[in-house]
């Protein structure tokens, strides 16, 4: 399971990364669907500093649901944009994702019940 996890996790960080930096880098399309939405471009930064924030802290030890949850809130926004606004045949990747994220919350579910540890510098 340990490299299934793995597997899964090096997944999300290419497609958080990837799509986290194109929103913070402004490609054309990331500001055409955001204009779209409607919400104005702070909410573009604000995503993609999220989906990049959130495939760096996949890797952390101890950190994988919180980032998984992160990143599948994400999807859920996505998948709900795409069928309320720009249409419904565009939202399946988002679905994927999605179902990825919850594959990880499944496997790293031992670290729900845990309290988190304070860092020590």
């Amino acid at each position: 399971m340990k490299y299934f996890s793995i597997g899964l996790r090096a997944l999300l960080t290419l497609a958080f990364v990837g799509a986290g930096a194109a929103k913070l880098a402004g490609v054309d399309m990331m500001v055409a669907t955001f204009d779209a939405i409607g919400v104005g471009q702070w909410f573009r930064y604000v995503t993609g500093v999220i989906e990049v924030g959130g495939a760096v802290l996949l890797w952390v030890p101890g950190r994988q649901v919180l980032a998984a949850c992160l990143l599948g809130a994400t999807m859920v926004g996505a998948v709900l944009a795409h069928v309320f606004i720009l249409g419904a045949t565009e939202g399946v990747p988002a679905i994927v994702l999605g179902l990825i994220c919850t594959a990880v919350i499944y496997l790293h579910r031992d670290q729900i019940n845990k309290t988190p540890q304070r860092a020590s510098f």
